[in-house]
Protein backbone atom coordinates (compact mmCIF):
# COMPACT_ATOMS: atom_id res chain seq x y z
CA UNK A 1 0.00 0.00 0.00
CA UNK A 2 1.61 3.64 -1.45
CA UNK A 3 -0.24 5.76 0.86
CA UNK A 4 -2.78 5.42 3.97
CA UNK A 5 -5.88 6.51 2.73
CA UNK A 6 -7.72 9.04 5.31
CA UNK A 7 -11.09 11.43 5.04
CA UNK A 8 -9.70 14.84 6.59
CA UNK A 9 -12.16 17.75 7.78
CA UNK A 10 -11.76 21.03 5.83
CA UNK A 11 -14.70 22.45 6.73
CA UNK A 12 -13.91 25.96 8.56
CA UNK A 13 -9.96 25.35 7.85
CA UNK A 14 -7.96 27.30 5.36
CA UNK A 15 -6.28 25.42 2.48
CA UNK A 16 -3.53 27.15 0.71
CA UNK A 17 -4.23 27.03 -3.69
CA UNK A 18 -1.44 28.38 -5.86
CA UNK A 19 -2.32 28.82 -9.65
CA UNK A 20 -4.95 29.89 -11.87
CA UNK A 21 -6.57 28.37 -15.01
CA UNK A 22 -8.90 25.04 -15.18
CA UNK A 23 -6.87 22.76 -12.86
CA UNK A 24 -6.84 25.46 -10.32
CA UNK A 25 -10.52 26.24 -10.58
CA UNK A 26 -11.31 22.80 -10.41
CA UNK A 27 -9.73 22.73 -6.94
CA UNK A 28 -11.01 25.53 -6.31
CA UNK A 29 -14.41 23.83 -6.70
CA UNK A 30 -13.51 20.89 -4.75
CA UNK A 31 -11.98 22.80 -1.48
CA UNK A 32 -15.02 24.99 -1.55
CA UNK A 33 -17.53 21.81 -2.14
CA UNK A 34 -15.66 20.54 1.45
CA UNK A 35 -16.34 23.50 3.19
CA UNK A 36 -12.43 24.77 2.84
CA UNK A 37 -11.42 28.33 2.94
CA UNK A 38 -9.01 28.89 0.07
CA UNK A 39 -6.67 31.33 0.99
CA UNK A 40 -3.38 32.76 -0.25
CA UNK A 41 0.49 31.35 -0.12
CA UNK A 42 0.93 34.25 2.95
CA UNK A 43 -1.41 32.87 4.65
CA UNK A 44 -1.15 30.24 7.57
CA UNK A 45 -2.80 26.74 6.27
CA UNK A 46 -1.69 22.96 7.23
CA UNK A 47 -2.14 21.70 3.92
CA UNK A 48 -1.86 23.04 0.23
CA UNK A 49 -2.46 22.75 -3.52
CA UNK A 50 -0.38 23.75 -6.15
CA UNK A 51 -1.96 24.20 -9.77
CA UNK A 52 0.77 26.04 -11.87
CA UNK A 53 1.94 24.71 -15.38
CA UNK A 54 5.15 26.51 -15.22
CA UNK A 55 7.49 23.33 -14.05
CA UNK A 56 10.09 25.95 -12.70
CA UNK A 57 7.39 28.14 -10.80
CA UNK A 58 5.78 25.03 -9.65
CA UNK A 59 8.45 23.49 -8.12
CA UNK A 60 9.78 26.91 -6.70
CA UNK A 61 6.53 27.09 -5.42
CA UNK A 62 6.43 23.79 -3.95
CA UNK A 63 10.24 24.36 -1.92
CA UNK A 64 8.49 27.44 -0.42
CA UNK A 65 5.59 25.14 0.95
CA UNK A 66 7.42 22.56 2.06
CA UNK A 67 10.18 24.76 3.95
CA UNK A 68 7.08 25.61 6.12
CA UNK A 69 6.34 22.06 6.97
CA UNK A 70 2.57 22.27 5.25
CA UNK A 71 1.95 19.39 3.00
CA UNK A 72 1.45 19.53 -0.85
CA UNK A 73 -0.30 17.97 -3.27
CA UNK A 74 1.14 19.03 -6.78
CA UNK A 75 -1.20 19.01 -9.80
CA UNK A 76 0.36 16.30 -12.30
CA UNK A 77 3.65 16.29 -10.42
CA UNK A 78 3.09 13.19 -8.33
CA UNK A 79 6.97 12.96 -7.53
CA UNK A 80 6.15 16.06 -5.42
CA UNK A 81 3.07 15.02 -3.82
CA UNK A 82 2.82 14.41 -0.04
CA UNK A 83 -0.87 13.66 -0.45
CA UNK A 84 -3.04 13.15 -3.87
CA UNK A 85 -6.81 13.81 -4.16
CA UNK A 86 -8.86 10.75 -4.78
CA UNK A 87 -11.89 10.82 -7.71
CA UNK A 88 -14.64 10.73 -5.22
CA UNK A 89 -18.24 9.09 -4.99
CA UNK A 90 -20.20 10.97 -3.15
CA UNK A 91 -23.63 8.87 -1.19
CA UNK A 92 -23.48 11.65 1.88
CA UNK A 93 -22.37 10.69 4.34
CA UNK A 94 -20.83 7.87 2.67
CA UNK A 95 -17.66 8.92 0.33
CA UNK A 96 -15.91 6.34 -1.76
CA UNK A 97 -12.59 7.37 -2.69
CA UNK A 98 -10.16 6.32 -5.46
CA UNK A 99 -6.99 6.74 -5.62
CA UNK A 100 -4.14 5.34 -8.02
CA UNK A 101 -0.89 7.18 -6.42
CA UNK A 102 -1.38 9.73 -9.00
CA UNK A 103 -0.15 7.30 -11.67
CA UNK A 104 -3.40 8.08 -13.74
CA UNK A 105 -6.26 10.38 -12.84
CA UNK A 106 -7.66 9.00 -15.82
CA UNK A 107 -8.28 5.41 -14.80
CA UNK A 108 -9.35 6.70 -11.32
CA UNK A 109 -12.29 8.74 -13.15
CA UNK A 110 -13.13 5.69 -15.27
CA UNK A 111 -13.31 3.35 -11.97
CA UNK A 112 -15.38 6.16 -9.92
CA UNK A 113 -17.81 6.58 -13.35
CA UNK A 114 -18.82 2.50 -13.20
CA UNK A 115 -19.00 2.12 -9.80
CA UNK A 116 -21.39 5.15 -9.30
CA UNK A 117 -23.64 3.81 -12.52
CA UNK A 118 -23.79 0.24 -9.36
CA UNK A 119 -24.29 2.01 -6.14
CA UNK A 120 -27.55 2.65 -4.95
CA UNK A 121 -28.36 6.45 -3.98
CA UNK A 122 -29.67 5.05 -0.88
CA UNK A 123 -26.75 4.21 0.68
CA UNK A 124 -25.83 7.39 2.46
CA UNK A 125 -29.95 7.45 3.90
CA UNK A 126 -29.28 3.93 4.87
CA UNK A 127 -25.73 5.22 6.79
CA UNK A 128 -27.80 7.94 8.42
CA UNK A 129 -30.28 5.57 9.73
CA UNK A 130 -27.84 3.29 11.24
CA UNK A 131 -26.16 6.43 12.43
CA UNK A 132 -29.84 7.18 14.56
CA UNK A 133 -29.69 3.92 15.55
CA UNK A 134 -26.29 3.57 17.26
CA UNK A 135 -27.64 3.72 21.31
CA UNK A 136 -30.15 1.04 20.25
CA UNK A 137 -27.52 -1.21 18.87
CA UNK A 138 -25.46 -1.35 21.53
CA UNK A 139 -28.16 -1.77 23.75
CA UNK A 140 -29.42 -4.87 22.04
CA UNK A 141 -25.69 -6.38 21.82
CA UNK A 142 -23.69 -4.85 24.63
CA UNK A 143 -20.66 -7.21 23.46
CA UNK A 144 -18.44 -5.36 21.03
CA UNK A 145 -17.55 -8.84 19.45
CA UNK A 146 -21.46 -9.63 19.24
CA UNK A 147 -22.41 -6.18 17.81
CA UNK A 148 -19.98 -6.33 14.87
CA UNK A 149 -20.54 -9.86 13.97
CA UNK A 150 -24.16 -8.80 13.97
CA UNK A 151 -23.71 -5.87 11.92
CA UNK A 152 -21.38 -7.65 9.54
CA UNK A 153 -24.22 -10.10 8.94
CA UNK A 154 -26.55 -7.49 8.53
CA UNK A 155 -24.66 -5.96 5.57
CA UNK A 156 -23.91 -9.12 4.11
CA UNK A 157 -24.91 -10.45 0.94
CA UNK A 158 -29.19 -11.03 1.35
CA UNK A 159 -28.81 -9.49 4.82
CA UNK A 160 -31.89 -6.89 6.39
CA UNK A 161 -29.75 -4.30 5.80
CA UNK A 162 -27.54 -5.37 2.35
CA UNK A 163 -26.67 -1.72 0.35
CA UNK A 164 -27.63 -3.79 -2.81
CA UNK A 165 -30.20 -5.78 -1.85
CA UNK A 166 -34.17 -5.42 -0.79
CA UNK A 167 -32.66 -3.38 2.93
CA UNK A 168 -35.97 -3.66 4.77
CA UNK A 169 -35.05 -1.02 6.66
CA UNK A 170 -33.02 -0.52 10.51
CA UNK A 171 -36.28 -0.84 12.58
CA UNK A 172 -37.02 -4.19 10.79
CA UNK A 173 -33.41 -5.55 11.37
CA UNK A 174 -33.34 -4.36 15.32
CA UNK A 175 -36.81 -6.63 15.49
CA UNK A 176 -35.43 -9.65 14.31
CA UNK A 177 -34.36 -12.57 16.79
CA UNK A 178 -30.70 -12.83 16.46
CA UNK A 179 -29.07 -15.38 13.60
CA UNK A 180 -26.54 -17.56 14.20
CA UNK A 181 -23.22 -16.32 12.82
CA UNK A 182 -19.72 -18.21 11.93
CA UNK A 183 -17.66 -19.14 15.35
CA UNK A 184 -15.23 -21.51 15.78
CA UNK A 185 -12.47 -22.88 14.30
CA UNK A 186 -12.51 -23.18 10.23
CA UNK A 187 -9.61 -24.32 8.23
CA UNK A 188 -9.02 -22.96 4.93
CA UNK A 189 -6.91 -24.62 2.26
CA UNK A 190 -5.21 -21.95 -0.62
CA UNK A 191 -4.28 -22.60 -3.61
CA UNK A 192 -3.09 -19.46 -5.43
CA UNK A 193 -0.59 -16.53 -3.98
CA UNK A 194 -3.53 -14.06 -5.91
CA UNK A 195 -6.00 -12.55 -3.75
CA UNK A 196 -9.01 -13.11 -6.47
CA UNK A 197 -8.42 -16.51 -6.33
CA UNK A 198 -10.46 -16.46 -3.48
CA UNK A 199 -13.44 -18.32 -3.11
CA UNK A 200 -16.75 -16.41 -2.18
CA UNK A 201 -16.57 -18.31 1.15
CA UNK A 202 -12.88 -17.50 1.67
CA UNK A 203 -13.35 -13.79 1.25
CA UNK A 204 -16.07 -13.83 3.38
CA UNK A 205 -14.45 -16.07 6.36
CA UNK A 206 -11.57 -13.60 6.36
CA UNK A 207 -13.06 -10.75 6.35
CA UNK A 208 -15.11 -11.90 9.48
CA UNK A 209 -12.78 -13.76 11.25
CA UNK A 210 -11.13 -12.62 14.62
CA UNK A 211 -8.18 -14.71 14.32
CA UNK A 212 -6.17 -16.06 11.79
CA UNK A 213 -3.27 -18.83 11.81
CA UNK A 214 -1.67 -18.42 9.00
CA UNK A 215 1.35 -21.15 7.41
CA UNK A 216 4.81 -18.97 6.21
CA UNK A 217 4.06 -19.51 2.74
CA UNK A 218 0.63 -17.55 3.26
CA UNK A 219 1.45 -14.15 0.99
CA UNK A 220 0.90 -10.71 2.37
CA UNK A 221 -1.67 -9.83 -0.21
CA UNK A 222 -4.08 -12.43 1.03
CA UNK A 223 -3.81 -11.68 4.74
CA UNK A 224 -4.26 -8.13 3.81
CA UNK A 225 -8.55 -9.26 2.58
CA UNK A 226 -9.00 -9.85 6.58
CA UNK A 227 -9.85 -7.42 8.67
CA UNK A 228 -7.46 -4.73 10.16
CA UNK A 229 -8.33 -5.96 13.76
CA UNK A 230 -8.06 -9.22 13.15
CA UNK A 231 -4.82 -11.07 14.86
CA UNK A 232 -2.15 -12.62 13.23
CA UNK A 233 -0.24 -15.66 14.30
CA UNK A 234 2.56 -17.33 11.96
CA UNK A 235 2.14 -21.37 12.58
CA UNK A 236 2.45 -24.44 10.79
CA UNK A 237 0.06 -26.65 11.96
CA UNK A 238 -3.70 -25.87 12.71
CA UNK A 239 -4.02 -24.59 16.62
CA UNK A 240 -5.50 -27.05 18.75
CA UNK A 241 -7.62 -25.96 22.13
CA UNK A 242 -10.40 -24.10 22.92
CA UNK A 243 -10.70 -20.96 20.27
CA UNK A 244 -12.89 -17.77 20.71
CA UNK A 245 -15.27 -16.47 17.76
CA UNK A 246 -14.22 -16.65 14.66
CA UNK A 247 -10.83 -18.44 13.91
CA UNK A 248 -9.34 -19.61 11.04
CA UNK A 249 -6.22 -21.38 9.80
CA UNK A 250 -4.88 -20.78 6.38
CA UNK A 251 -2.82 -24.00 5.00
CA UNK A 252 -1.20 -23.43 1.46
CA UNK A 253 -2.35 -26.63 -0.79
Amino acid sequence: MHSLPIFVRLQGRSVILIGNGEAATAKRRLLERAGAIVCDEDEEARIAIVAIENDQAAHDAIARLKARGILVNAVDRPDHCDFTLPAIIDRDPVLIAIGTGGASAGLAKSLRQRFESILPQSIGQLAINVAAARDRIKARWPDPADRRRAVDAAFDPSGTLDPFGANTGVDTWLQQPDTAHATGLHILTIRSDDADDLTLRQARLLGQADHIFHHPDIGPALLSRARADASRTLARTCPKGQVDGLTLFLDKA
